[in-house]
């Protein structure tokens, strides 16, 4: 009898285990389906990372657009696949996207956007971050639930929430595009 309970104690600590995720980390295995994609599993991964309903991922080219770039790692001024910085990333999804051209630059956009506060935020607004400056010089897009999407130099392109610790310290301000 005793050896049997331990059977079940070790089963009950491995299921455990395995049912632990944290609901912070959106890792780029979250994400990793980089073919062909439908509108329906599109919305419901999004869902799921962004901790929202899937009725509310409505904007399904946005999503495809992250999709198709999630994890591609961070390069200084680059400009695809094999590298791309934050101001790049965020000019081509809104080129990709919104059909809408804006300056590749952060520096530059910071002055382009008509400044908002975050309880206005709406998708596709942008998000600043002074980090080692004294003016904006990480720029990201904003998707809903305090998220955003942008391009770190440490883990490439990938989905953030504004309420971590450390974008709550270097955050500057917030835009959208006039």
């Amino acid at each position: 009898m005793t050896r049997y309970l331990n059977y079940i104690c070790v089963l009950c600590i491995a299921l455990s285990v395995v049912a632990c995720k944290s609901s912070q980390s959106i890792s780029k295995k979250d994400v990793s389906d980089k073919g062909h994609t439908t509108t329906k599993s599109i919305k419901k991964k999004y869902a799921e990372l962004l901790q929202v309903s899937e009725y509310d991922i409505k904007n399904t080219d946005l999503y495809q657009f992250i999709n198709q770039w999630y994890g591609v790692p961070y390069k200084y001024a680059g400009k695809d696949k094999k590298g791309i910085d934050c101001s790049g990333l965020t000019a081509m999804l809104y080129q990709q996207v919104y059909h809408v051209t804006i300056t590749p630059s952060t520096k530059a956009l910071i002055n382009e956007v008509k400044k908002i506060k975050t309880s206005d935020l709406k998708e596709g607004d942008l998000v600043f971050f002074n980090i080692k400056s004294s003016t904006a010089s990480h720029v990201g897009v904003y998707l809903q639930n305090q998220k955003f999407v942008h391009a770190s130099s440490s883990k490439g392109v990938m989905i953030s929430d504004l309420n971590e610790a450390y974008f709550k310290k270097y955050f500057y301000s917030a835009g959208r595009v006039k």
